[in-house]
């Protein structure tokens, strides 16, 4: 069933968005992109939100037809949009913001010269400040993709049967995802984060670095999506690292856990155990005005200190970030990175990763999602950490 937005939600994010603006002296924001579209007006259509620094936005929209909504108007093309304004006798805005990290260039070029401004500003980086920090309701989206999240996991042993491939298992698991609810796909910023519905990592192919800014790459099936499971025969005494996405809503969960053909060699349980220590050090440190970049860092000294810093985040392609923020998209702000100069606040939701691949094995660890509170971190990802062993007990459903 559609979730739709209510009036108070949208004012919310409306007077977020235009404070940010008023520190900048900007006049109005144009937005395009499905996400932003959506969090502003709750909606995905074909057309432009537009917002002034004061006073209510003003959507205009080519598709779909049929909203009945006084803050709906039907344009054919954006040079309409200042023949509205016109006739409104409402003034041009001097100063726009647009989304020029996510604008075509020919899309950028026409709006510029639609308003023809003095001065043009990017209204991406102030969105995603915006989003960063979540509503009471988008944390209550949270905890109904993360709920679903942890069910699907606890039907995961039942995908796996004896001699089957990583594709298949995860086949198997994103059937059970879409029959628990989920939509199906999930977003991410940038245009190096190709992905389907997650990733399931067996075995030696976790060793496999990949294009993108995931954590951990995977071969893939084709070339043309080079990233996680690649056909491969699960094989006794690996490991098999699930990342497969908790979309229940639109606001994403993100949790991994490490699975295993029956037994692995000891290097790996430690390593994993390894994983949940530094999980548990960095949220007991995280709380309101903690630096990111520290939090990255003790991650670090500790995959050194117990000697897996050649394993930690990868081996042939270490990744430099531990975490990242969460919300519509699976890699928002904050990023627990070395150069981050961000400090954790109330609202943020963030997933923290610490994994380790091991030659061999495969990749072990674990990764959860958390909710910056006002006096800490609560963990919203529940289900259990230690390491699963697949072949013990574990009849198929299919």
């Amino acid at each position: 069933m559609t979730t739709f937005l209510s009036n108070k939600e949208l004012q919310t994010r409306w007077e977020r968005l235009q404070t940010k603006m008023s520190e900048i002296g900007a006049d109005t924001c144009i937005i395009v992109s499905n996400v932003n579209l959506y969090y502003l007006s709750g909606r995905i259509f074909t057309g432009y939100f537009y917002l002034p620094a004061e006073g209510e936005p003003v959507l205009f929209v080519r598709k779909p037809l049929g909203w009945n909504n006084d803050n709906v108007v039907y344009i054919r093309k954006p040079e309409d949009i200042s023949s509205w304004l016109q006739t409104k006798g409402i003034s041009i805005p001097k100063h726009i913001l647009l989304e020029a990290d996510q604008l075509t260039y020919n899309d950028y070029v026409r709006l510029q010269a639609v308003f023809n401004p003095e001065k043009t500003s990017n209204a991406t980086t102030l969105l995603r400040q915006v989003r960063s920090i979540k509503t009471d309701w988008e944390i209550g989206q949270f905890r109904i993709s993360a709920k679903k999240h942890a069910e699907v996991y606890s039907r995961i042993k039942g995908c796996y049967s004896p001699g089957m491939s990583d594709a298949e298992f995860q086949a198997k698991i994103e059937y059970v995802m879409r029959s628990m609810g989920s939509i199906g796909i999930f977003r991410a910023f940038g245009n190096n984060m190709d992905i389907h519905m997650g990733s399931v990592l067996a075995g030696e192919n976790a060793e496999v670095p990949a294009p993108f800014d995931f954590a951990l790459g995977g071969e893939g099936i084709d070339s043309s999506l080079p990233i996680g499971s690649n056909g491969a025969i699960m094989k006794p005494r690996t490991s098999v690292m699930i990342d497969m996405v908790g979309n229940y809503t639109a606001y994403l969960s993100d949790m991994t856990r490490t699975f295993s053909i029956g037994k692995l060699p000891d290097i790996a349980y430690r390593a994993h155990q390894l994983s949940i220590d530094i999980q548990d050090a960095i949220a007991e440190k995280s709380k309101p005005g903690t630096s990111c970049a520290e939090l990255y860092i003790l991650s670090l000294q500790m995959a050194e200190k117990a000697g897996f810093s050649n394993y930690f985040m990868g081996t042939k392609q270490q990744a430099k970030f531990v975490g990242h923020g969460v919300g519509l998209e699976i890699n928002e702000l904050p990023v627990l990175t070395e150069r981050s100069k961000e400090l954790l606040v109330p609202g943020n939701v963030f997933a923290l990763e610490p994994k380790f691949v091991l030659p061999s094995i495969g990749a072990v660890g674990i990764e959860n999602t958390f909710l910056v509170t006002d006096s800490g971190v609560e963990k919203i990802t529940l289900f259990e950490e230690q390491i699963i062993d697949l072949e013990e007990n574990s009849p198929s459903d299919f």
